[in-house]
């Protein structure tokens, strides 16, 4: 009798997918171990770092079914000493959005000067139609700031400042604005290298006035 190989390669096939099966199952429980990890890496992150929810939107995407609807994120993510990262996260649900957003608003941290609680020198910037003027301010004056401008500040460590918000009121621009000011920041002793002055004349007014005090 000729054997039957139609069962055999039958057989074949299921012992493949069996295989693809164990396969998908190793992948899901390593992605899961890796979700876990890095959760646990952001809640440990967290105790050091300020996160902020600036905007959330809703957004439609028109496919051929008709409308598929999502939300859009804007988060601020900073350590009060002069990091701070802006980050945007989109999916259909608000936690996952926010998660999105704020895991890459870690990635994207930089570096910014600040003078003491206060900026070194004011600076104006510019994103999409949002104009963003920040002035230094005496201590004890406060954020004078509303919005996203004040979420973005605070988060960077700045505790005394001035500011107007010259433009487009959109939250998201607003905040992409005052990040690119804060990166343009330049410390005392760099202006006065590119000015040719001493770094005491390139210094905010107050702190002028504090090294007269003590040389007197």
């Amino acid at each position: 009798m000729a054997p039957n190989n139609n069962n055999r390669a039958s057989t074949g096939g299921g012992g493949e997918n069996r295989e693809n099966d164990r396969n998908q199952r190793n992948r899901r429980d390593r992605g899961g171990e890796n979700r876990d990890q890095n959760r646990d890496n952001r809640e440990r992150d967290g105790e050091q770092l300020e996160e902020r929810v600036i905007d959330i939107k809703r957004v439609a995407k028109v496919i051929k079914g008709g409308r598929r609807f999502a939300f859009r994120t804007v988060v601020v993510v900073g350590d009060g000493k002069g990091k701070i990262g802006i980050g945007i996260g989109k999916a259909r649900g608000v936690p996952d959005a926010i998660r999105k957003g704020t895991d890459r608003a870690r990635r994207l941290m930089t570096t910014v000067n600040l003078s003491g609680t206060t900026i070194p020198h004011p600076v104006i910037a510019r994103y999409g139609g949002a104009k963003v003027l920040l002035k230094p301010a005496s201590p004890g004056t406060g954020v004078i700031a509303g919005g996203g401008v004040r979420a973005v500040l605070e988060a960077a460590g700045v505790r005394d400042i001035l500011t107007k918000s010259q433009g487009s009121s959109n939250l998201l621009n607003v905040a992409m604005a005052t990040m690119l000011a804060l990166q343009e920041l330049r410390s005392s002793e760099e202006m006065a290298a590119m000015r040719g002055k001493s770094i005491e004349s390139v210094r905010p007014f107050f702190e002028r006035k504090k090294i007269t005090e003590v040389a007197q």
